[in-house]
């Protein structure tokens, strides 16, 4: 290892990259700024990583989360654990070992786990934030403007679904992913908080394996959540592996926003929007503006030069209801349902 950084990462955020299993920072473009960069890695192949990682002599390749955290040029530790079930346990860990914690949804799958993070957190002065910047990808952050604007009048009901196609790699054990509610739904429970700008307070959920190409197997194909929002308002979310690849979008979005005064939606994917206000059809929003980087802006806050686009409470709000939504569930079983998907007896 070497003792001493390059001047050009003298002033940067050491960042330790644990487990590839979700949405690793290298995954996806992120505008650092000269904010952070990797210092080290741990459980993850070095043949999966890009050559730009895989080949850089400064990064340090450990083989456990124990190391990683040993390692004194590593500040932030971004979690993706081969088992999302034990990634509460390792933000802890990190978090008691000094570092910030930067984790995947769902980043606890109880909710005393996620209270013992925010807890720790506290007690060890070191930032935990969860990889949720979906409200702030484009088209939802003009969206959410729009909507904070008042330019569709007071939020009464918003629909979201979230559907992605099925593949071979989709774990079996929800405890390996979180699985269908903890962490596709959430997409939509952000949606509907960060961007409709209303905040649930209840959820109940349905769920099922019906279409499971694995006979026997734990994979939910669809999920179907009802949520009460504050001040008396609605919202559903539904999520899905039943993305047909005909439709050319990998996550193929849908998000209604509808108040007193008119309506936002986006569509295809986020492809196609559309802003209605009374007997006006706007027409696609400009969303031409550059998104929220939601890791920029947590170097940022680490940094002292910024502070995260939501209060951290708000930020992990949708995971404390997919965690209730979860423990809350209904589920439909198959031997209760014909042939062609109706349920026996009606």
């Amino acid at each position: 290892m070497a003792n001493e950084l390059p001047p050009d990462l003298a002033m940067s955020i050491g960042i330790g990259i644990y487990g590839a299993n979700g949405h690793q920072i290298w995954k996806a473009p992120h505008e650092l700024g000269g904010l952070g960069h990797v210092a080290a890695t741990a459980r993850i192949p070095r043949e999966a990583l890009p050559t730009s990682l895989r080949d850089d002599s400064e990064i340090v390749h450990h083989e456990t989360l124990e190391a990683l955290l040993g390692d004194p040029r590593v500040e932030l530790v971004s979690l993706c654990s081969p088992r999302r079930r034990d990634q509460a346990a390792h933000a802890i860990q990190a978090l008691r070992a000094g570092k910030h914690v930067y984790a995947e949804k769902p980043c606890a799958m109880e909710e005393c786990e996620l209270d013992a993070i925010l807890r720790v957190s506290s007690e060890c002065g070191r930032m935990f934030h969860e990889m949720a910047g979906t409200a702030f990808e484009q088209p939802y952050l003009t969206m959410r403007e729009a909507v904070r604007a008042g330019r569709i009048g007071q939020v009464v009901q918003v629909l979201c679904e979230k559907s992605y196609p099925w593949h071979p790699d989709r774990p079996q054990d929800e405890e390996v992913d979180g699985g269908l509610i903890e962490q596709v739904a959430i997409h939509g429970l952000r949606l509907v908080e960060h961007v409709g700008g209303v905040r649930v307070r209840a959820v109940e959920a349905r769920e099922t394996s019906l279409g499971n190409p694995v006979a026997g197997g734990g994979l939910r194909m669809a999920a179907s959540l009802m949520l009460e929002l504050e001040g008396g308002g609605l919202a559903s979310v539904s999520a899905n592996y039943l993305n047909p690849r005909g439709t050319g979008v990998w996550g193929d979005e849908t998000l209604r926003v509808l108040g007193t005064l008119g309506m936002v939606e986006s569509f295809h994917g986020g492809r196609n929007t559309r802003l209605v206000i009374g007997e006006t059809d706007h027409g696609p929003l400009d969303a031409t503006a550059p998104r929220i980087d939601f890791l920029a802006a947590y170097l940022q806050s680490i940094s002292g030069l910024g502070g995260m686009p939501l209060p951290l409470e708000e930020e992990l709000s949708p995971t404390r209801w997919v965690i209730r939504a979860k423990k809350r569930i209904v589920e439909i079983p198959l031997e209760e349902c014909g042939g062609d998907g109706t349920r026996t007896g009606q």
